[in-house]
């Protein structure tokens, strides 16, 4: 089958389009015909190697362990492993996986669900992993209620453009932090108020929020606590891009919690189909839906990483195989 792969660790250059041998799979394991891939930031981690305290954790020391990079997918069962339940072949689904950028993928059966309806292969391609991350931040770590003042800074990122979504979804008021220029996706998303994040006086002025989604930024904790009410939640989602660990906020964070009245943290996105299914009544509902700025043929690959690294996508990025 044709795959992009990588040898080794580095920039959008150590992407190659080739052959490479079908994945096998286990008895626990979908192997799904891939019509689609995201391209996204844990895409770009895998790709890097970045930050380095990944690699120390067993994802390839001086070269990736899975050469075939690649976190998205949507597609076609094409065949199910002896104890799978609940998949029939030809049928269209979406999740997580390792090695999505290539022409099958082995999937694990509780990481997939069916494709909701109304939306295309490259829209569920760049669904599951920001929406576990976005849903996750709010429900169960941000504890979000109907009527609470909710603050999400880089709402016209990935997992940004769903915690706007969500957030309305569970009731609450959304004030969205992006750049000017995007301003307009994020009300179109349901925001009910966008700040510059230019503009720092979002922090420490006189409106307060009972919850605080910072993704992938680099704000001070200390500024970020400004924003928030005397028992108010901080939830730091992704790395801030250090080389090392990529989690000192988010270790400063939590050790900090542990001294005051308000609730600081960061939590490891946990992949599953449960979350999934609950994202499909949302979708159906038409309470959420994903972005596509553009997409891009499987052997574009390594052009579709670079135009997610400019920072100018205004939405999603999928590869179509």
């Amino acid at each position: 089958m044709k795959a992009i792969v990588q040898d080794r660790y580095g920039s959008a250059d150590v992407l190659n389009f080739r052959d490479v041998a079908r994945p096998e799979f286990g008895p626990e394991d979908v192997l799904v015909k891939v019509v689609a891939a995201g391209v996204d930031l844990g895409a770009w981690h895998f790709m890097t190697g970045q930050p380095y305290l990944m690699r120390i954790l067993g994802f390839g020391l001086r070269a990736p362990r899975t050469r075939v990079p690649g976190t998205n997918v949507a597609g076609r069962v094409e065949a199910v492993g002896r104890d799978v339940a609940g998949f029939q072949p030809g049928e269209q689904v979406y999740g997580t996986c390792r090695g999505a950028y290539a022409e099958y993928a082995r999937v694990r059966q509780d990481k997939l669900a069916p494709i909701p309806a109304g939306l295309s292969f490259e829209q569920a391609a760049v669904t599951p992993y920001a929406c576990f991350a976005a849903l996750q931040a709010l429900r169960d770590h941000g504890k979000v209620q109907p009527d609470q003042q909710v603050l999400v800074v880089g709402a016209s990122g990935a997992v940004g453009t769903f915690a706007v979504q969500l957030a309305k979804a569970f009731g609450a008021e959304v004030t969205g932090v992006c750049s000017g220029p995007k301003a307009d996706l994020v009300r179109s998303l349901g925001a009910d108020h966008v700040i510059d994040y230019t503009d720092k006086g979002f922090a420490g002025g006189d409106r307060k929020f009972d919850l605080v989604i910072d993704i992938g930024g680099d704000n001070p904790v200390s500024r970020l606590r400004r924003t928030l009410k005397p028992r108010g939640r901080l939830v730091i989602v992704g790395g801030e891009g250090a080389r090392w660990t990529g989690v000192h906020r988010q270790l400063w964070a939590s050790l900090m919690s542990l001294f005051v009245r308000q609730k600081l943290g960061t939590f490891i996105v946990k992949e599953n189909a449960r979350d999934l299914q609950f994202l499909n009544e949302l979708i159906e509902a038409g309470k959420v839906k994903p972005v596509i700025d553009r997409t891009y043929p499987l052997g574009a690959a390594p052009d579709a990483v670079r135009y997610f690294e400019s920072g100018r996508a205004t939405g999603r990025i999928a590869l179509v195989v």
